[in-house]
């Protein structure tokens, strides 16, 4: 048996129109996500061959593995798949093409059994034989959806494929290959993306806290790049008067949620969540961040004036008492006022040293 074992591709589909017509960088990383994913969720010990873009082939040396104990493993995938990308639009904030179709995203998983051996090149392993390539060659079938989980009748050992799930219902079908016709059982897996829900969003408000300051300012600049620069938390050390230093974001692609730690002038650091944003590029975006303990927040009101002019707002908010809130109207305000003025002077000058990405 050391020389035949179970060929495992979960495979992107979606991913060439993906890749082919989404911002570049943005892509990347959640492509990079979903392929961490699917290896982080592999539970039944298969090694890695190798990552080929879209997909991941994983083998295992040794006798038939039990059918259900497959699924199990198919289904572990499919749902972390479709938990990341269901948590991903939930929370997404940044609207390029990228980001709004990672959702369109689906998995299908090819399970076969056959003869294969390894070889190394270098410091890497390789797998060789045929039944490498007829693995290889089920990716590319007549089957219409494209999230399933088809199985080969070399893995079955001549034996009908068990419904696991209520739902389940296997197709058979033939592909043509190189070496031969192979027969194969398919099941569709959509179903179970009905039994996933996103995570709860961050309970971060500003209706308990008192507005203490509001700061207008005319930009002559699309509304989308404002948004853009504002909410590209690696950006903030750039413009924001009193951030020294960006030491931390909890991810690149900005989302509800996403976390900024900052180094301040006077040695403090800072934390803001991303809390919430509504989205009308042709009218008006509100995008709003809070601090870790919930005691201060702020909101980014852009309005679209005219195709390259933008009225952006900055108000600030704070819990307090009366009679806090007294001592700060006559001794603080005034400064935190000119620093936020300051602040929008600087990202004024900032957005003319950045471009808007094409598919934003």
């Amino acid at each position: 048996m050391e020389n035949r074992g179970l060929l495992f591709i979960p495979d992107i589909s979606g991913f060439s129109k993906f890749v082919n017509e989404a911002e570049i960088e943005h892509s990347r990383y959640i492509i990079k996500d979903l392929l961490e994913i699917l290896i982080n969720a592999n539970e039944i010990g298969l090694e890695i061959s190798e990552i080929e873009g879209d997909a991941i082939l994983f083998y295992k040396f040794g006798k038939p593995a039990e059918l259900r104990e497959l699924y199990k493993q198919v289904e572990k995938m499919f749902c972390e798949f479709h938990r990341y990308l269901i948590n991903y639009d939930h929370r997404k904030i940044c609207q390029c093409h990228a980001c709004i179709s990672a959702i369109d995203l689906s998995l299908k998983v090819i399970t076969h059994y056959g003869e294969f051996t390894e070889y190394n090149v270098k410091n890497f392993s390789k797998l060789i034989g045929k039944d490498v390539i007829v693995a290889h060659q089920l990716l590319k079938n007549d089957i219409q959806q494209h999230e399933y989980w088809l199985v080969t009748s070399n893995m079955l050992q001549d034996q009908e494929p068990a419904d696991f799930r209520e739902w389940m219902q296997w197709n058979t079908s033939v592909r043509q290959t190189e070496t031969g016709e192979v027969s194969f059982h398919y099941t569709q897996l959509g179903q179970l993306k009905k039994e996933i829900l996103a995570d709860p969003l961050p309970k971060l408000e500003v209706k308990d806290k008192v507005k203490l300051v509001s700061i207008t300012k005319e930009f002559n600049e699309e509304i989308k790049k404002v948004f853009f620069t504002i909410v590209h938390y690696e950006f903030r050390e750039h413009w924001m008067e009193g951030v020294l230093n960006v030491k931390e974001v909890s991810h690149l692609i900005p989302g509800v949620g996403s976390l900024l730690r900052g180094e301040l002038a006077n040695g403090q650091e800072t934390l803001y969540y991303s809390s919430g944003f509504s989205y009308h590029p042709e009218s008006r975006i509100l995008f709003s961040e809070t601090e870790q303990n919930n005691q201060q927040a702020t909101n980014y009101i852009m309005e679209k004036k005219g195709p390259d002019t933008t009225v952006l707002t900055l108000e600030y908010y704070e819990k307090m008492n009366v009679f806090k809130e007294f001592l700060f109207r006559f001794g603080k305000k005034k400064e935190l006022e000119q620093k936020y003025k300051r602040s929008l002077d600087n990202l004024e000058v900032f957005m003319k040293e950045i471009t808007l990405p094409g598919e934003f």
